[in-house]
């Protein structure tokens, strides 16, 4: 039986706690089931402060993999953001815009991929918009009552019932909060996540030195690619190359917000972080980029980018959805961008070179299947079992892990 090890984080997402995060699994590893014919059991749910653990078992007709799933918490730290009131999160968010724009890092946003920069512009242009929606209301009443008070009054409702609907409709609090935490990671740090990454670090080496998982599997989802960077930084820190040679570790960032905080002139800290990850010879880096999720950076070398040494940069994959999806399916949330960027990890219904399940619990090492033009497709057959391929080099072996059972 092949093992591996794998550590999530996932982005910015209050919606989604340990609770709420391994019923997603459950029900998106089935659609896993069916496109690839396999079969999967969910077991040992083991929870703390730091991450929620569970064990996943796929089998093939002639392979078995036994997968120990780590979702790195950090739930706790952005519910703390949501529950300040909206008094200090407004005036927070327009410091982090204007931080983001002065700083220039709203032009590095457009140099380098448009439709991020109107990802950025979105939350504050739309709270705009509804503010002076409320305070035409004001106006409109004046030149209606003649009356200052009444105008201040209608003025007011207004703001009030912006705040009641569209301010939660359109999630313009969670987007505020997404921006405020950036902000502040960017020039102070966190010191409940760094201190979080610390232990989970000492775990990751720790298992890199005694475990017997083939590979070790690190992914960063959105804004969680940035964490996973932090994590792995400090694992080599720890210890610099020794103990992560014992094991292949490998690193994907999926619909990366990497960029979002590297582009930053005051992110110096972060792009040295970066830098040694990118030049570790034991970690291998894969970066999986969607040209209609404008919530990533299609098509960027996110080293190049930042002005950092090229030399070990990431191995770049394209993911289009509309290739993953029914196509009923991927009309029904083609603009729904909150879901299109949920995608990098959920179930597809049609077999691709990109797919989460398949990288985190499949027979092929997550770093082979990155390599692979087509992924994991021309491996597996129409049954689910393991198809026989030419020799690979050493660091592609199927075997790390997927050798059959």
């Amino acid at each position: 039986m092949a093992k591996r090890l794998v550590f999530h984080i996932g982005g910015y997402d209050p919606t989604t706690p340990p609770a709420g995060a391994e019923r997603r699994f459950l029900r998106e590893i089935e659609r896993f089931q069916r496109t690839w014919t396999v079969e999967a059991i969910v077991d040992d749910l083991r929870d703390s402060a730091d991450q929620t653990k569970w064990n996943v078992t796929t089998a093939g007709p002639n392979w078995q993999v036994e997968t120990d799933y780590h979702l790195v918490r950090w739930d706790d730290v952005i519910e703390g953001f949501s529950r300040r009131s909206i008094g200090s999160r407004i005036p927070l968010g327009l410091l982090a815009f204007l931080d983001f724009v002065l700083a220039g890092t709203l032009w590095r946003y457009l140099l380098t991929n448009w439709r991020y920069a109107l990802f950025f512009l979105y939350p504050f242009v739309m709270f705009g918009l509804l503010i002076a929606t409320a305070v035409l209301i004001g106006v409109l009443a004046f030149k209606v009552t003649g009356s200052t008070p009444v105008a201040a009054v209608c003025g007011l409702f207004g703001v009030a019932a912006v705040l009641a609907g569209p301010w939660r409709w359109l999630h313009l609090g969670d987007l505020f909060d997404d921006w405020i935490f950036s902000r502040e990671y960017i020039r102070f740090g966190n010191s409940e996540l760094e201190q979080r990454l610390e232990r989970l670090a000492t775990e990751l080496m720790a298992a890199a030195r005694n475990s017997a998982a083939d590979e070790i599997l690190v992914i960063g989802h959105s804004l969680g690619a940035v964490l996973a960077v932090d994590l792995l930084d400090r694992a080599l820190k720890q210890d610099p190359e020794p103990g992560l040679n014992q094991i292949p570790v490998t690193f994907l960032s999926v619909g990366s917000s990497i960029l979002k905080v590297g582009l930053h002139p005051k992110a110096t800290r972060f792009r040295a972080t970066m830098e040694r990850v990118a030049k570790s010879r034991s970690i291998f880096w894969g970066d999986y980029q969607a040209l209609v999720d404008p919530l990533n950076f299609y098509k960027s070398r996110p080293m190049a980018e930042m002005g950092l040494s090229t030399e070990n940069e990431a191995t770049v994959r394209v993911v289009r959805f509309s290739r993953m999806l029914d196509d009923d399916i991927y009309r029904r949330i083609r603009l729904n961008f909150f879901r299109l960027h949920g995608q990098f990890v959920s179930g597809n219904d049609k077999r691709t070179s990109y797919d989460y399940f398949m990288l985190t619990c499949g027979p092929i090492s997550a770093k082979s299947q990155t390599l692979a033009p087509d992924g994991a497709v021309s491996v597996i057959a129409d049954d689910g079992g393991l198809i026989a391929r030419g020799p690979l080099s050493e660091g592609e072996l199927p075997g790390r892990p997927g050798a059959a059972a």
